[in-house]
């Protein structure tokens, strides 16, 4: 099959939009196959929340290394193989809870392997995606990763009923299959800046050549091809204050995140006495609506850069500061709503325009170092997994010392410090963002 009369960087994005969105359905598919398994073999609560967080270990190790490799070998020969070795663990490894060894290694090993896909998306993505369109096509393929936890929260529940909980591994190992055949099939790696074809095709600074200490040449297909090896600087980008802008932002991001995704449910039918079972397809709403605000606030950024009516440093810093600021105050409004319907909606606009922030925060790293995206990436993005460990353990701290303070876990009411901290952390996120970012290339 062939794809004819469209950009290379257009099929380039779509896949890895795929390819977030199918990440995000073994992420929530794991979640919903185990606990229905543990719960069925009777584990307890201890050994469950150890299995469903070793992932994140994992996850947070890789994100550097991840971002090395694919700055060394390449993002596209990185992606796929990162790709092939999780969709092999779910396809070989049975889902049994009482074998907790097997459990901790092989959600570790998926972890170890999914954290190399952002890393190496960036890198092909500030390869292909020209200046002028990272906001949509960044955009575009994060909310991927809502799109995909949306479309797992509604339909693998019902496979777990009808087929069991293995079969939820064994269909997140065939989409795994499916998206590497196509990544193989059809993405590649950009053409030399320095053909005249290249020019033509619109593709931005990121494709200039990089300074290289040497080059190793081989022949494939008959045409020899150069590939350029690189002294990544590892002390100018851990000094830079832009980059630190990006991590703190980066962390708060994923702490609101992570904390709503992980304590959300438990807030409906402990602090709201509602079931989620009760609620349908509506608890689909806040991650279709990060799905949505996402692309918008790709689309808005992209139009404010190309019509020159902003400058890429000033919409960087609008949108972030716009979209943190509604965020905090959703999630502190969260506990003044006493319905179920009302904390859906502030939840839904809390995830919505935290989304909408990430043409802010997210895209920067293209910006400020579009040769060392991947890097960049790795960097904020271990500070982002780090923020979910963090921010996950905290609440759990933080109900269990309320209920030792003998409060009612009840009332929405106990719960206001679980919302009031990552509403705090958008503030000051905003404004460390507006201190010390720049949409200028600070990287050569």
């Amino acid at each position: 099959m062939k794809i004819t009369n469209v950009p290379k960087r257009y099929i380039i994005v779509v896949l890895t939009f795929i390819c977030t969105c199918v990440c995000y359905i073994e992420r929530v598919g794991f979640s919903i196959a185990y606990t229905a398994a543990a719960d069925a073999a009777g584990i307890n609560q201890s050994s469950k929340g150890m299995i469903l967080s070793t992932f994140y270990y994992g996850y947070a190790c890789s994100q550097v290394p991840g971002g090395w490799a694919a700055q060394k070998i390449g993002g596209r020969t990185v992606l796929l193989l990162s790709f092939l070795l999780w969709s092999l663990t779910c396809a070989f490894v049975p889902l049994d809870p009482n074998r907790v060894t097997l459990m901790v290694l092989a959600r570790l090993l998926v972890g170890v392997a999914q954290g190399f896909i952002f890393p190496s998306i960036h890198t092909v993505l500030a390869q292909w995606v020209p200046p002028h369109e990272r906001s949509r096509s960044v955009s575009l393929t994060t909310s991927g990763m809502y799109f995909g936890a949306a479309v797992g929260t509604l339909l693998l529940p019902s496979l777990v009923k009808f087929r069991g909980p293995q079969s939820v591994f064994v269909a997140e190992a065939s989409l795994g299959a499916m998206w590497s055949l196509l990544w193989f099939r059809y993405a590649s790696d950009p053409p030399r800046s320095e053909h005249p074809k290249a020019t033509a095709a619109g593709f931005g600074e990121s494709m200039l050549p990089i300074k290289e200490n040497h080059q190793k040449t081989k022949i494939e297909n008959g045409v020899h091809s150069t590939r350029t090896t690189t002294n990544i600087p590892w002390k100018r980008i851990m000094l830079s204050l832009p980059i630190w802008a990006i991590v703190v932002n980066n962390f708060t991001f994923h702490y609101g995140l992570y904390v709503l995704m992980n304590w959300l449910p438990t807030y409906f039918e402990l602090g709201l006495q509602h079931s989620l079972q009760e609620m349908g397809s509506s608890k689909m709403i806040p991650y279709l609506n990060m799905f949505l605000f996402s692309n918008i606030g790709g689309v808005i950024a992209d139009h404010l850069i190309t019509r020159r009516i902003m400058s890429v440093t000033r919409t960087r810093k609008l949108l972030n500061t716009v979209g943190f600021v509604v965020a905090s105050i959703a999630l502190m409004a969260i506990p003044l709503f006493r319905t179920p319907n009302g904390a859906v909606f502030c939840s839904s606009v809390a995830l919505g325009f935290l989304a909408f922030a990430r043409a802010g925060f997210a895209v920067n790293h293209m910006d400020v170092a579009p040769r060392y995206a991947g890097i960049v990436m790795g960097v904020s993005n271990t500070a982002g997994t780090l923020a979910g460990v963090i921010g996950v353990d905290l609440t759990g701290r933080l109900l269990e010392a309320a209920k030792a303070a003998q409060l009612d876990l009840t009332s929405p009411d106990s719960w206001r410090a679980v919302f009031v901290i990552p509403g705090s952390l958008c503030i000051f996120s905003s404004l460390v963002f507006l201190l010390l970012s720049t949409g200028d290339r600070i990287f050569d």
